[in-house]
């Protein structure tokens, strides 16, 4: 298999998704887009590749390797497939993130001025962003509880 260019194909669908996230109006389309466009087939690619690890019928390109243990798993990436796999599986959940912290800012009334910095953070940073998100959105959440 060329990993690399599943690589660049899983990394550019994957931002594509993110501009349209950050960048489009937000209407039911282009948020059923993100979700199944995007993170959908990330989530496919993700299934089919790990279910060929774990069958044995696709070879990560690399010596050995579990989940059992921090060795494993190193080895694991080390390989060509085990990089892309671990960063196919990054790209679908980061991009599933974003696509609540879009929705969850909407709702609660956040400007998109406001929300791209989360965005990007989730982006670059997955749990930062997440995590930031988080303690911003609380107190419009604790107003919207009691109404």
């Amino acid at each position: 298999m060329n990993w690399g260019m599943i690589y660049l194909i899983a990394n550019y669908w994957a931002i594509a998704f993110w501009l349209l996230l950050a960048f489009a109006p937000r209407g039911p389309k282009t948020l059923s887009a993100v979700l199944y466009a995007g993170v959908f087939l990330l989530c496919l690619a993700y299934t089919v590749l790990i279910a060929g690890f774990l069958t044995g019928g696709i070879d990560p390109g690399g010596a050995g390797g579990d989940f059992l243990s921090l060795e494993g798993v190193m080895k694991l990436f080390a390989a060509p497939g085990g990089a892309t796999l671990g960063w196919i599986h990054y790209l679908a959940f980061d991009l599933f993130t974003g696509l609540w912290i879009a929705r969850d800012a909407d709702n609660k009334g956040f400007g998109r001025a406001v929300q791209l910095p989360f965005l990007f953070l989730t982006l670059m940073a997955g749990p930062v962003g997440l995590f930031l998100w988080l303690i911003v959105r609380e107190r419009r959440a604790r107003v919207q509880a009691k109404t």
